[in-house]
């Protein structure tokens, strides 16, 4: 399937690396624009609104992680990092620095190109797709799947596309274990259910955004299992 309009910018200080990558994505459809170091990203970022970015972790003046949490401040937009390095405690860092998807290089171009569209799906964004519509509402939760806002107990929480979805999923399946193929395979596609650092990292990310100090503990692991999302029960007002 063919892109559309869809906005991808690439940032590698291998020039063959972004050569190859401008020509593969736009040869999909994809509008695409390139930078060379982290900087250079940012400056890109201020006139120009990606709808995805593919980033290296190794760069001089910025680094890639760098550029990650840069990103994530302002901005939900999908991440994907791109990296030689494939062992797990650089993937973790690079989840905890606001990535939503690691590659490691060398990668096969249709990989890439099906983690591509798989953020810009859960991001709302791929063309083709039908939009989710309604509201999930479970205990204190109510997650409006069409403006993709959650609020817990009337809080309103922002979340990044991966935490979102992530979320979803737990919130339209309360008070049963999910197990950790499962989640990875519906938030990060089939190719992921082998990377159980990804669930650590946003598990751990959602449970600092929804449970606030003293309140209730929603999302419980399930030792060599899984995870169990546990809503609670609003209070009457």
């Amino acid at each position: 399937m063919v892109e559309a309009h869809r906005n991808v910018l690439v940032v590698d200080d291998e020039a063959q690396i972004t050569r190859v990558l401008r020509t593969t994505l736009a040869g999909q459809g994809f509008v695409v624009r390139t930078a060379g170091d982290g900087d250079e990203a940012i400056e890109v970022m201020r006139e120009w609104t990606p709808d995805l970015v593919i980033t290296d972790l190794s760069m001089p003046n910025m680094s890639g992680l760098e550029l990650c949490r840069r990103v994530r401040a302002k901005s939900a937009v999908p991440i994907i990092v791109l990296s030689v390095r494939g062992e797990e405690k650089v993937k973790v860092e690079a989840l905890d620095a606001g990535a939503d998807d690691y590659v490691t290089k060398p990668f096969n171009m249709n990989e890439l190109l099906a983690r591509v569209r798989a953020g810009l799906r859960r991001s709302g964004i791929a063309s083709g797709q039908e939009p989710s519509t309604g509201t999930i509402e479970t205990g204190d939760f109510k997650v409006d799947l069409d403006s993709r806002m959650v609020f817990v107990r009337g809080r309103e929480v922002r979340l990044t596309p991966k935490e979102f979805e992530l979320l979803r999923y737990l919130a339209e399946h309360p008070n049963k274990v999910i197990t950790h193929r499962a989640l990875l395979a519906a938030v990060w596609g089939g190719n992921s259910v082998e990377q159980p650092e990804y669930l650590r990292v946003f598990v751990n990310h959602l449970r600092k955004k929804l449970e606030v100090d003293g309140g209730p503990k929603y999302i419980t692991t399930e030792p060599w299992v899984g995870y169990r999302f546990e809503p609670g029960e609003l209070d009457p007002l």
